[in-house]
């Protein structure tokens, strides 16, 4: 059975300053409430991995690089092999990952195969559990930021918000948290949108005043 759920064929917005496709990996060892892909999260793959490799021979030429996205695509046990393909192709790679395979991570990174990533910030330590349904998740994303920071990567970290889940004093606390571990660039949050999501989630009454929001490094706000 295949590992591929989904291809977008084209985005102009998931890789920055690429031309880029998606490929969606089926299923994930979290279960966040606000995510919009909870037919990703608990299907089954349907594009054959086959199917995938001709349909990027196709586009060699017309795309820059390839999302590996999900569900999370760390769980993939054949990842290695499988962005090797992806590199002989010539293509740039990016990742979207949760941060909990911070093994997975090391791998890729040890053998070049990553260009960008986009690791997700789920929330506080003490919230961390709760929002994600995985244990010891928030020690995993920290060890895989630290990866990150070593390998030279290009990569970014970004964040939901839905405000019956996060409040102001937590992005406060998250972006403490993210300078002590390190981290330099920006912390891009993107505002849930109401959409079929995983806990059927409603779009909150009530807003963060973001002024109230006394975070350490730069935050920038995305809507989408």
């Amino acid at each position: 059975m295949s590992a591929i759920y989904d291809i977008t064929k084209f985005t102009m917005l998931d890789y920055p300053d690429e031309l880029a496709c998606i490929i969606w990996f089926a299923g994930c060892n979290m279960r966040c409430p606000y995510c919009y892909n909870p037919h990703i999260v608990h299907g089954e793959g349907t594009v054959p991995i086959e199917d995938c490799f001709y349909f990027l021979k196709k586009r060699q030429g017309l795309l820059d690089g390839v999302v590996l996205s999900g569900g999370e695509c760390t769980n993939y046990p054949k990842l290695i092999e499988f962005c090797e393909r992806v590199k002989a192709l010539g293509y740039l790679i990016k990742i979207d990952t949760n941060g909990s395979r911070p093994d997975q991570l090391a791998k890729l990174f040890e053998r070049n195969l990553v260009d960008y990533v986009a690791i997700d910030f789920k929330a506080t330590e003490s919230k961390y559990s709760k929002i994600t349904n995985l244990n010891n998740g928030y020690a995993l994303f920290c060890e895989s930021l630290k990866l990150l920071q070593a390998s030279g990567i290009k990569y970014e970290v970004r964040t939901t918000l839905h405000e019956d889940l996060l409040n102001a004093d937590d992005l406060t606390e998250m972006g403490n948290d993210l300078e002590k571990l390190g981290y330099q660039g920006t912390f891009f949050i993107q505002r849930f949108l109401e959409t079929e999501n995983l806990g059927d989630l409603k779009a909150s009454e009530e807003f963060i005043d973001f002024e109230q929001v006394n975070s350490p490094i730069a935050i920038e706000f995305r809507n989408f």
